[in-house]
């Protein structure tokens, strides 16, 4: 399937000077079909929403559905870098596809940004400073998770986490910050939707609480299974596990649950409180995180193409690197490596008339920045 959208950067809107000689082409892969899919239309509607709030002709966007299968999502590069002849490119939601993708493009001289996958494989030694991250590096929100887990007292966690690397690095990243010992550490399969060992391994532990990183489909599944398994440990998570799209499929089940995120609904600032509320006119539901990091990201290369041509790569990257635009986070930068560094909230999971939704309880981390920068050399 293919969409293409014509829309654009206006100077005025982003309140900042310049002009773009050349049209941008912008190509989108994202997960539209099967598990997942949740997640990759967030990314797209908050992307463009963004697109169509600014509204002339110097942006083209070309959307694809990726599946969640690296092989499509590597034709589907070469196809738009080599035929389509883009820009720049997005979308992608899953880590394992992002290594597949990013390094090969990069390497063509095209820019990627990304809106959500962030492996810690190309925030150090493979960095490249035509990659941008404008969500998070996998790790953080994990980190976060870690921190808090502190807070609460917790002395014996039970992880787990699905085999790709954005699992590697939640582990990883839970066990950095993390000062206590662990009841037991898993490795499920992508994909999978029965947890029934998992939870029997749980129980038979001498866990005091479990955090779990399962994005999509496999969050829900999860969440349902624990409620029924009679386990009755706190849970902590990432916000991937608790997200908009996923709590009204869950229920009761993660009312109460506390989780990590770089940005919330309530987040108290102007272009957040816009967004929420044109994105729930535009699209008759409230916002995701992922649709909060498509709708920036979609903001940052706006904001580039108010000051320099695509077509001038030194300069248009420096615009990037500025990271001049009003994101939903409010405050925001890129660190060295181009990930952010910004503050990283616990959210818990309340009900407010009959939508499950979450509420800022707290901040977990300040002007976060991800391990790995110093591996960059850029």
């Amino acid at each position: 399937m293919k969409l293409v959208t014509m829309a654009a950067a206006a100077a005025l809107a982003l309140g900042v000077t310049g002009a773009q000689a050349e049209p941008v082409k912008v190509g989108l892969i994202t997960t539209l079909s099967g598990g997942g899919a949740g997640l990759g239309i967030d990314v797209r509607d908050g992307f463009m929403l963004a697109v169509k709030q600014t509204g002339n002709d110097d942006l083209e966007v070309v959307i694809e559905d990726d599946q969640r299968k690296p092989d499509i999502a590597v034709q589907l590069a070469d196809k738009m870098v080599q035929s389509e002849k883009v820009d720049v490119l997005t979308g992608i939601i899953w880590s394992n596809l992002a290594m597949a993708v990013v390094p090969s493009v990069t390497a063509q001289g095209k820019f990627y940004l990304s809106p959500n996958a962030g492996p810690s494989a190309l925030a150090g030694k493979g960095c490249h400073p035509n990659y941008f991250n404008v969500a998070w590096q996998n790790d953080n929100l994990h980190e976060a998770a870690g921190a808090y887990a502190n807070f609460e007292g917790f002395k014996k966690s039970f992880i787990l986490a699905p085999n790709y690397p954005a699992g590697k690095d939640a582990l990883t990243g839970y066990k950095r910050f993390y000062e206590g010992d662990l009841a037991g550490e898993i490795y499920t399969k992508l994909g999978q939707t029965d947890y029934a060992a998992e939870l029997a391994q749980i129980r038979a532990s001498e866990a005091d609480s479990v955090f779990f990183f399962l994005p999509g489909g496999m969050g829900i599944s999860f969440l349902k299974q624990y409620k029924d398994s009679g386990v009755d440990l706190p849970v902590v998570g990432p916000a991937f596990s608790f997200d908009q799209g996923i709590l009204q499929a869950v229920g009761d089940a993660a009312l109460g649950v506390k989780n990590t995120s770089q940005w919330n609904k309530d987040l108290d600032n102007p272009t957040n409180k816009a967004f929420v509320e044109s994105f729930q006119a535009e699209y008759g539901r409230l916002p995701s995180l992922y649709a909060s990091q498509g709708f920036d990201t979609a903001n940052l290369l706006l904001s580039a193409m108010a000051k320099a041509d695509v077509k001038d790569a030194d300069a248009f990257r420096e615009a990037l690197q500025a990271g001049e635009f009003a994101s939903t986070r409010g405050n925001f930068k890129f660190g060295p490596n181009h990930h952010p560094i910004q503050d990283i909230y616990v959210r818990e999971v309340v009900k407010e008339g009959d939508v499950y939704t979450n509420k800022i309880i707290g901040t977990a981390l300040t002007s976060h920045a991800d391990a790995y920068w110093s591996d960059c050399n850029m």
